[in-house]
């Protein structure tokens, strides 16, 4: 009887079933495993080797620096302030000129010197308070119109001084305008202002007294 020819379907199904065969091992150890084929890499992607080196004449890009005031901004955020009340300076420099405009123009820029001056430095608030009723009363009975009261500026807070309450720097630079808006000092003075720079700045006043009547 002739061999019959495998038809095409049958030599290709075989061909199949001999590459998924495995080979028996004679020594009992179980059979190797055989690596899933590769995939093949598609050929549209582009090639990049982390490991080559980079190509003559093109530099490898490089990392763009960080400007130092970004740094800055990152590492110590602005402190926040929390005392939002009016200053002194603020609430004076807005009240009206109750005494004469060009004399107010020349005792502000420093050109009118003070007749008599007290310094409250070292007190403490009651002391201060009653050296001050004393020494204007005195000043206004001996006719004088120009003053200086020293207060100083006060210690200023640090930083980090987050009370929810935050008390103020400089107790005397915030009472003694106040003092002066009360009984008996209200009667005698007319005016109120910073002192210039040359006679203290913002850590005195000047006070001017009404005429004695």
């Amino acid at each position: 009887m002739p061999r019959r020819r495998l038809t095409d379907d049958e030599r290709a199904l075989w061909q199949r079933v001999a590459r998924s065969a495995r080979r028996l091992s004679l020594s009992g150890e179980p059979p190797e495993e055989t690596a899933p084929p590769a995939t093949a890499p598609d050929p549209r992607a582009p090639f990049s080797d982390p490991a080559a080196p980079p190509a003559k004449g093109k530099a490898p890009p490089r990392a763009l620096p960080i400007p130092p005031s970004a740094m800055a901004s990152r590492a110590s955020p602005p402190p926040v302030r929390l005392d939002l009340a009016e200053s002194v300076s603020d609430r004076l420099a807005r009240e009206p000129v109750r005494m004469d405009r060009n004399l107010h123009r020349t005792m502000t820029r420093g050109k009118l010197e003070p007749e008599s001056r007290i310094d409250l430095h070292g007190m403490t608030v009651a002391e201060a308070h009653s050296a001050l009723n004393g020494f204007l009363i005195s000043a206004h009975a001996r006719g004088l119109r120009l003053v200086l009261v020293i207060t100083g500026k006060g210690r200023k807070s640090g930083p980090d001084h987050f009370a929810p309450m935050p008390a103020r720097a400089g107790i005397l630079k915030h009472e003694v305008p106040h003092w002066l808006r009360l009984p008996p000092l209200n009667a005698l003075v007319m005016e109120v202002r910073e002192a210039h720079r040359s006679h203290g700045g913002t850590g005195a006043y000047y006070i001017y007294l009404r005429k004695r009547r």
